[in-house]
Formats: C-alpha cells, structure tokens, sequence
C-alpha cells in the first residue's frame, strides 16, 4: 500500500497515467492512480489532454506516439508494449524510466514460433500454393519432413524461448536451450548452454529458433560463418529481431537450396515491394505478426496493472531497461 505522508506535509498527488482505450478493458483496478485514456491512432492529441503525466503507456502498436514521447508534459515513465525495447530509445526523453512488456508475449509469439515450424517442416506455404493452382497435388519439394523427432535449438531462453520450448516438447522434439551464459536446466531442458557454445551446437540442429532481444552482443549472431555450421536443411525461423541473422548471407543460403528459413522479423523491414526474401526459395515470410493476438490484451492489461501499482507505491517501474536508476526499495 501507499506509504503515509509525514505529518504537516502536502499530500501526495495521485499518479496519472495515459492508458490507450484499447487497454482499459483490460486493466485491472489500481487505486489511487487517475487513469486518462487516449486513443494511440491520433497523432494530434496529447496524451492527458496537455496535462502533466507520471507514467505513459504505449499501445500494442505504438502508433505515432513512439517518436513524440518528448511532447508528453511531465512524463516520469514509459511502459512499451513490447518485448524488444531498441526501437524506442533514441526517443526516449532524458531523464524518463522505460519498461518492456516482459511475458506479455510469451504466449502469442511461441504460438507463431510455433506454426512457422509446423509450416515449414510439414511443406503447408507449397501446398497452399497447390491449392490456390485449384490442383490436388500431393508431391513436396525436397523430403518429406516432420517436427516430431527433431532436434530443436532455441536460441534465446528467456519468456518466449520456455513459452516454446513447453509447445515443442509436446510435439516430441529434442530441444536445446542457449542463453547469455551456461547455468542448470529448469524442468524442461537438461542444461541451458551458453551462447560461446553455438559452434559446437549449430551442426546438431534440424531446425535454429531465435527468441532473443537485438542488442549489440546479439547483432549478426547468426552470421555466414553459423549459417554455414547449420546441416543441409536445417530450417532458421527468427521471432526475434532481423538483424539478428545476416540476412543476405541466409537468403543465398536459402537460394542454393542448402538451408531453410522461416521468418516474421527481416532486415530491413518493413520489406520493401519486390525484395529479394520475398520471392528466394525455401524462404517463407509473415509480415513482424509474433504478437498480433487476442491473448496480449489481457496480459497487456495486467502488465500495466503491476506497473501503476508498482509506480503508485514505490515511484518505480518494473523491468526497467533504461532511463535513470529506481529509488531503493
């Protein structure tokens, strides 16, 4: 609960905080912060109406107010709906805390991790293709694949990798986990491998899954050198960020016919009309839809709610990736 003031002294003001409308069905009740809903797809209204803000809440799709956080008077705090926060930091006002939507995707983005596997491993982008032709056709090109019986590295064990790594289990498959640094299993996998240890587990790997945030140690990760440790068709889908891979050196692996790829992330992206991974063999490509799904508003929604609690009682956020230090606790 809120801590009492000192006796004599004014009495604190209630937090505001600028909610999208989208979110309210889904935020549950925090007392004592006044909530100013606002709608994210008007880049002409200020967010609380020209009033001062403590906490900024971004939409699902940040909308216009991504670059012009600046313009929000008094703002303390901002709490992405994203999980990858590299986009909003040349925005970000000095002097202002920002927050990631830590587990709010977890579900929906290991959902299409998921199904672009399924996909791709089970040929459904060629039988689609068949299909829209009007033909019954059920030749493949290449092997006949499954996922079942695979060997699975996810690249990336935080949220999102345990979220699939959960699915992939249920499917049969051998999963091996890699994050920063070696440490103990958890219940689902033996050992989570640290990421030095990519060399020697990349030849293993029928399929490569990237769960991980771009950073500067994770850029060009997955570079032509690691392509090129990956067995002949192994299948690389990326639910993380495009500049994670090289991805030239992927497409003309993927273009000789050697490797496979699966991907709702891309460098550049958007893609522009015509780009060369949207017409290279063996490439299959959804359009950065990882977290377009009914179940993020919920835990959008909560999210928020242990935010502004968090704000309200402790004048700090939580999952702080940058931005001044929180006070002490």
């Amino acid at each position: 609960m809120p801590s009492s003031a000192p006796v004599g002294a004014a009495p604190r003001r209630a937090p505001v905080a600028a909610v999208p409308e989208e979110l309210l069905a889904h935020l549950g009740p925090v007392a004592d912060v006044e909530v100013l809903p606002y709608d994210h797809t008007d880049g002409d209204a200020l967010p609380g109406g020209g009033r001062d803000v403590d906490v900024l809440a971004l939409s699902m799709i940040a909308g216009p107010w991504l670059r012009r956080m600046g313009e929000v008077p008094g703002l303390r705090a901002v709490v992405l709906a994203s999980a990858g926060y590299e986009h909003a930091l040349p925005f970000l006002p000095d002097g202002v805390r920002l927050a990631n939507a830590v587990g709010v995707h977890d579900t929906a983005t290991s959902e299409l991790a998921l199904t672009l596997l399924l996909a791709a491993q089970r040929n459904l982008p060629h039988h689609v293709l068949r299909q829209a032709d009007g033909v019954w056709d059920r030749s493949v090109p290449g092997p006949w694949r499954s996922l079942a019986d695979s060997t699975v590295l996810v690249v990336g064990y935080g949220g999102i990798g345990t979220a699939l790594t959960r699915r992939l289990l249920a499917c049969e498959c051998d999963v091996l986990a890699v994050a920063s640094a070696d440490r103990p299993g958890d219940g689902l996998v033996e050992r989570v491998h640290g990421v030095d240890r990519l060399p020697e587990l990349l030849p293993r790997a029928d399929a490569v899954v990237l769960t991980l945030p771009l950073t500067e140690a994770t850029r060009g990760l997955l570079g032509a050198a690691e392509l090129a440790a990956l067995p002949d068709q192994a299948l690389v889908v990326n639910v993380a960020r495009g500049p994670v891979v090289d991805n030239d050196a992927l497409l003309a692996e993927c273009a000789a016919g050697r490797l496979r790829a699966a991907l709702d992330v891309t460098d550049p992206e958007p893609l522009p009309d015509g780009h060369p991974a949207l017409s290279t063999p063996n490439v299959l490509v959804v359009p950065h839809v990882g977290g377009a799904s009914p179940a993020s508003l919920p835990r959008m929604g909560s999210y928020l709610t242990s935010q502004l609690t968090a704000y309200r009682d402790e004048g700090k956020l939580l999952h702080q990736v940058a931005g001044p230090p929180s006070p002490p606790s």
